[in-house]
C-alpha cells in the first residue's frame, strides 16, 4: 500500500503550532501591573527613591521599616536601573575597499 492512502490522524505541523494569540504575556517589572517591592529604613530615604522612580518612570511600593541593623533592599531597584546595554561591533571593511588602518591599499591587500 502507498503512502497515499494513509489510514489515521495527521498531526498539526509544528511550524503552525505557535500561532494565535499570545497567553503568556511579558510583564516588565517596575510597571503599573508589575510594581517593585522596595524596603527602605528611613522617610528621607524614600523620598530620595521616590524622586528616582519618577525619573525613570518607574513604579514601586516601598515599606518603611525602622528597626535597629534593618538595611535598605532596593536591589530590584538596582537590577532595572543597571540594566546591559548591547554592544554594537564596528563592520569590517569589504575586501576592495580602502583599509581602515590609513595605508591607502585595499583591504585584502593589507590587513585581510
Amino acid at each position: 500500500m502507498s503512502k497515499f492512502f494513509f489510514k489515521g490522524r495527521i498531526d498539526k505541523r509544528e511550524k503552525h503550532e505557535n500561532h494565535g494569540f499570545s497567553t503568556n504575556a511579558v510583564v516588565k517589572p517596575g510597571s503599573e501591573k508589575s510594581p517593585l517591592s522596595l524596603v527602605v529604613t528611613s522617610q528621607d530615604r524614600k523620598a530620595e527613591i521616590e524622586t528616582i522612580l519618577d525619573e525613570n518612570s518607574l513604579h514601586a511600593s516601598i515599606v518603611i521599616d525602622s528597626e535597629d541593623g534593618a538595611e535598605d533592599n532596593i536591589s530590584e531597584l538596582n537590577a532595572v536601573l543597571n540594566k546591559p546595554k548591547t554592544a554594537a561591533i564596528e563592520k569590517t571593511p569589504g575586501r576592495n575597499e580602502p583599509c581602515s588602518c590609513g595605508s591607502e591599499k585595499k583591504f585584502k591587500k593589507c590587513c585581510g
